[in-house]
């Protein structure tokens, strides 16, 4: 017993409630490949112009930190969570909880910009938790795959 969505998007057994095939039509392949298309540029992004300068201490970013006052330690730090975020991004299971986690970051980066740079490129953060909010959401169904995961394994 299936049932279809008047959308025609996807099929669900109605005695267990459980989603059978889901974005069937042309439009939600598409939509899903240009999901994981903006994951992809983010992770780069990610990986590559924010967490590499700071995993290589390129001057710039050895400046940043040291006025804010979190030396090498803050930095490195820092660039390690950025860069564990974008490949998190790529990973079905990690996807939604990994564009949470960068979302917070971003928000900590938009107060350190305000507080200790008088609101210097403060944009920058808040233009980029609206498409990791939209990954978060859209790929809210995997935080269940990953839950039972985690308590598969405990």
């Amino acid at each position: 017993m299936s049932e279809i969505t008047a959308s025609g998007t996807s099929a669900t057994d109605t005695a267990s409630g459980t989603v059978i095939a889901e974005s069937a039509t042309p439009r939600g392949r598409r939509a899903r490949a240009a999901l994981f298309g903006l994951q992809v540029l983010l992770a780069l992004f990610y990986a590559l112009a924010s967490a590499l300068p700071k995993l290589i201490a390129h001057s710039s970013a050895v400046e940043s930190f040291d006025t804010i006052g979190w030396g090498s330690t803050g930095m490195y730090t820092i660039g390690v969570l950025e860069l564990a975020g974008a490949v998190a991004l790529l990973i079905p299971a990690l996807q939604s909880v990994a564009a949470m986690a960068l979302g917070a970051l971003m928000l900590g980066a938009f107060v350190v910009q305000l507080t200790s740079f008088d609101g210097e490129n403060a944009a920058t953060p808040l233009i980029l938790i609206v498409p990791l909010a939209l990954i978060a959401w859209a790929r809210r169904r995997h935080n269940a795959d990953l839950l039972r995961l985690v308590r598969r394994q405990a």
